[in-house]
């Protein structure tokens, strides 16, 4: 049976918090004292989530909401607020990949990974923003990636998609700021998580890219090895909510930093230039003074 907030408790949604960042950050705001609901898309998949808070000592409550629908995110976030009476922080982590270069990117993938990473977030905001404008205070943080900040090669719909939430956070940051509702923007790099053993897309259906998803998969080898454990992410999503000194943007996790502050210095010269190396030692040798990262795997 779910539990009631105290008074005083902050009220925190996580979205998608049956796994990975979102499993993570339920777990550790749960800790820190939120009264923590996490959304999960069935409750049969909530198995470890429960399994982990009862390990760590702490409860989080669930509610079922898939992101990727309208009646669903209606349907849950109305149950989460007829039981909590309100939310004051929402955590947007829900998401899926999208691997495929331009070309080979069928119009279907880009809209189904838009309406989950883009339209998903914007439906949860939308069933929480009016609580929050009432009371004149509130946190709406979206966890986009540093592939929102840099065009991450062969991945091109998952790009657009966290491009796009990137815009969407950037102007909902200053809508709400008038009503005392702050908006930060969380850009992970690699980071633990069973995504990547799911992410194996590299459809090269012409065969001209075998050398884009490639390096595509180089780049993730390297991250995995050295990838931040989800609870990193979840210790900025807490620093972002309650901090008295809030920033917008906060990159986290292997290569979040580096190259989220590479980005405005990269030239367009050198950008394309990066695309016509042939040699993958050369290329990686140029990924890594351009961009800050060692993508070597041996």
């Amino acid at each position: 049976m779910p539990s009631t907030p105290a008074a005083d408790q902050p009220v925190t949604v996580v979205t998608g918090a049956n796994s990975g960042i979102g499993r993570a950050t339920a777990i550790h705001l749960a800790g820190a004292g939120h009264h923590v609901v996490g959304t999960v898309r069935s409750l049969d998949k909530a198995d470890k989530l429960l399994a982990k808070a009862d390990e760590a000592g702490i409860e989080v409550d669930l509610a079922v909401a898939d992101v990727g629908d309208d009646e669903s995110v209606a349907a849950g976030f109305a149950e989460i607020l007829g039981r909590t009476g309100r939310v004051d922080h929402l955590v947007n982590n829900a998401g899926v990949g999208g691997n495929a270069v331009s070309e080979e990117s069928p119009s279907d993938l880009y809209l189904h990974v838009f309406n989950v990473n883009v339209c998903g977030a914007t439906r949860c905001a939308q069933a929480v923003l009016p609580q929050m404008r009432d009371r004149g205070s509130g946190t709406i943080v979206n966890i986009t990636s540093v592939a929102g900040r840099i065009a991450a090669l062969a991945q091109s719909p998952y790009v657009a998609s966290k491009w796009a939430l990137e815009g969407v956070s950037e102007g909902m940051a200053q809508e709400l700021a008038p009503f005392g509702i702050r908006v930060a923007i969380i850009e992970p790099g690699v980071t633990q998580s069973s995504i990547f053993a799911k992410n194996i897309d590299a459809p090269d259906s012409s065969g001209a890219y075998e050398v884009h998803y490639r390096r595509m998969f180089q780049f993730y080898a390297a991250g995995i090895a050295g990838a931040t454990p989800a609870v990193e992410v979840g210790k900025v999503i807490e620093h972002a909510i309650t901090t008295d000194d809030p920033k917008l943007r906060y990159p986290v996790s292997w290569g979040g930093e580096e190259m989220a502050s590479m980005h405005d210095r990269i030239s367009d010269a050198d950008w394309l230039a990066l695309g016509t190396v042939e040699d993958d030692g050369e290329y990686a040798d140029m990924f890594e003074r351009i961009l800050g990262i060692d993508i070597r795997t041996s």
